[in-house]
């Protein structure tokens, strides 16, 4: 029978990869550029991106599902940069996949625990969904956190994909009725990656597993385990409604005149202020749009327990940062006041810097005439 060992007997480089399925060598250099410009890196150190590419061979991927809707897998898969052919076919083995991988049952069992045993320390773990009390799964007589323990044991890496993963999701919505947990919560001894979102934006999944294959070690990580290079800005800081809220223009009501000038989202519940993500910048659909810019309110996905944090589409107390209550109503006049104040500033600021420069060529001239003299 053939088997994944034999398999990897053929196996070749990223690199030869990608030209062996029809990509010219021009192609492969863009790619890396275009790949380097998502983790964030300086576009000196695409050559870095390069030299692993041609250096290191397809990574071996193990991804498990558990309590979850598989929008995860569905966002992955809709990769654009890279896209998501490059990925499976390019970038990753996919050894493991219950919704992906073409074999079924004892064959794709065997496939990945060859996967452990043969590439002990050097495989991704992926896993999807929370998991649930013991009572709640059995698989081939093994229950969820069993199964987690072991795939983890000798990862050479553990990423958390989306919500349920990472704090428990849905299905840990009071009264959590399966005992959902997040994966850190199973494997507490571990480093987990954690890509918050439901579902993470596609891009920031292929980022996380292109920067291990280039440099071979975890991407920088927050206090709270996500990586730096997509989860360090709010959505609110690069926001295209950010202009609309700094001048105190909001929409009432999804049907008044406001919504229909885009302004901003605020009254009627959006999380942007308070949910750390790059959906403002990085956008999905290959980057077309992101909820705020489709006239809907962020809902917060990407934090701990959004789901209790509702009503959706209801106002925030008060900003995030504030010791106390801010009336949104206010900010445009707030703005204004600092615009002004900051105009008198620059101008005094100003003023005082050409009195010195004044000053100073009225010293160097008489300290001239006198030397002449």
């Amino acid at each position: 029978m053939f088997t994944l060992l034999d398999r990897e007997k053929k196996k070749k480089t990223i690199y030869q990869e990608m030209t062996g399925s029809g990509m010219s060598r021009r192609q492969f250099l863009k790619l890396c550029a275009t790949i380097a410009a998502v983790l964030g890196l300086d576009f000196s150190q695409t050559d870095r991106v390069v030299q692993a590419m041609e250096r290191e061979e397809k990574l071996p991927f193990i991804w498990l599902h558990y309590q979850d809707c598989t929008g995860c897998s569905e966002s992955f898969i809709r990769s654009s940069h890279p896209t998501a052919g490059d990925l499976l076919l390019n970038y990753i083995s996919l050894n493991y996949h219950e919704n992906l991988t073409a074999a079924a049952g004892e064959a794709t069992e065997r496939a990945k625990k060859e996967t452990m045993e043969k590439y002990k320390g050097k495989y991704i773990l992926a896993v999807e969904g929370s998991i649930p009390r013991d009572e709640f799964f059995i698989a081939g007589g093994r229950t969820a956190a069993e199964q987690v323990r072991e795939a983890a044991a000798n990862a050479g890496a553990i990423v958390a994909i989306g919500s349920c993963a990472t704090h428990g999701g849905i299905a840990a919505a009071h009264p959590n009725p399966t005992g959902a947990m997040r994966l850190q919560d199973v494997i507490p001894d571990k480093t987990v990656i954690q890509v918050p979102g439901c579902p993470p934006i596609s891009e920031v999944m292929a980022g996380v597993v292109v920067h291990y294959i280039t440099f071979g070690t975890l991407p920088e990580l927050d206090h709270r385990g996500r990586p730096k290079a997509f989860y360090s800005q709010r959505i609110h800081d690069t926001c295209n409604r950010r202009a609309y809220f700094d001048a105190g223009l909001f929409v009432e009501s999804f049907d008044d005149e406001n919504a229909k000038n885009g302004y901003c989202l605020y009254k009627v519940g959006c999380k942007g202020p308070t949910t750390y993500n790059s959906c403002a910048q990085l956008r999905w659909n290959g980057g077309i749009s992101f909820p705020i810019q489709s006239g809907n309110p962020c809902i917060g996905c990407s934090e701990e327990n959004f789901w209790d944090n509702g009503p959706f589409f209801t106002r925030q107390a008060h900003l995030p940062g504030l010791s106390k209550p801010l009336n949104p109503d206010q900010v445009g006049a707030i703005a204004v006041g600092a615009a002004v104040a900051g105009v008198a500033v620059h101008a005094t600021a100003t003023a005082i810097s050409k009195k010195r420069t004044n000053n100073t060529v009225d010293r160097e001239e008489k300290k001239g005439e006198n030397m002449h003299v």
